[in-house]
């Protein structure tokens, strides 16, 4: 006759010995770093694909190199960033910006363009003396950037007068100008030639980014209507060097300072 009793005690022990197995196995396992181990993978040319997709690449880098570097105007001296509130960059740039703008808002929305601002800091490069070409245009303007028209109230303008003297930066302007009197507050608006009025709508062209509020241009943020006229900046630059074979700054005074 088989002995039950110590049968039954195996059995409990194996069972115990399972679920001791079973919870060690599920309990979250700690691991420690001991060791480190580098070494260094060497690369060769050796490999025929880096040759095969230089020479896939090439044709279409000849012809990109070919398009940029293609004369479209002459700068008789260099456009540089420099300048207390005004710069030959900035003024040339919003000039154009305005004036590409505008022909394009016109046969839109058979509106008019009051004023331009841009930011100095969207400048990236100058208009070196002699040839000018379409990579000038890219090195200006790296950023996929497009013009839009905000429609601003008056007093809008004038957070922008306030904005410009509080930043103390000559940022790109054109069709406003004003006064900073000597406790540095603003006097004389105009707005093309004109008194700035406060219950005005003024349709401002700048770009996409600060039209967002973008380097704290929150002005922007309070138009009362925006349109996009789907024309990079970049593009703008490029169609006017197209246009006019020799590139200038207008050295009008925009902002004085008493």
């Amino acid at each position: 006759m088989v002995k039950l009793t110590n049968y039954n005690v195996v059995l409990k022990h194996f069972v115990l010995l399972l679920t001791f197995i079973f919870v060690t196995s599920c309990a979250e396992k700690k691991y420690t770093v001991t060791k480190i181990d580098g070494k260094e993978i060497g690369i060769t040319n050796k490999n025929l694909e880096v040759t095969a997709i230089e020479n896939f690449i090439k044709p279409y880098r000849d012809k990109i190199d070919e398009d940029l570097n293609k004369v479209l105007a002459n700068a008789p001296e260099t456009l540089d960033k420099s300048g207390e509130w005004q710069t030959p960059m900035g003024n040339f740039l919003s000039d154009i910006t305005f004036e590409k703008a505008n022909a394009v808002f016109q046969l839109r929305e058979k509106k008019s363009i009051d004023l331009c601002l841009l930011n100095h800091g969207g400048i990236r490069s100058i208009i070196p003396k002699g040839d000018v070409t379409a990579r000038t245009a890219y090195e200006i303007m790296p950023f996929e950037n497009s013009a839009i028209v905000i429609g601003l109230k008056g007093e809008q303008v004038l957070e922008i007068v306030n904005y410009i003297i509080a930043e103390k930066k000559p940022h790109p302007l054109k069709g406003l100008t004003f006064t900073i009197d000597k406790n540095n507050q603003p006097k004389d608006i105009l707005v093309n030639d004109k008194p700035l009025d406060n219950a005005k709508i003024y349709h401002v062209v700048t770009s996409d980014y600060l039209s967002n509020g973008g380097d704290n241009m929150v002005f922007f943020k309070k138009g009362i209507e925006t349109f996009d006229l789907e024309y990079k900046l970049r593009n703008i630059i490029i169609d006017f060097f197209k246009e006019n074979k020799t590139i200038v700054a207008n050295k009008d005074i925009r902002i004085i300072k008493e």
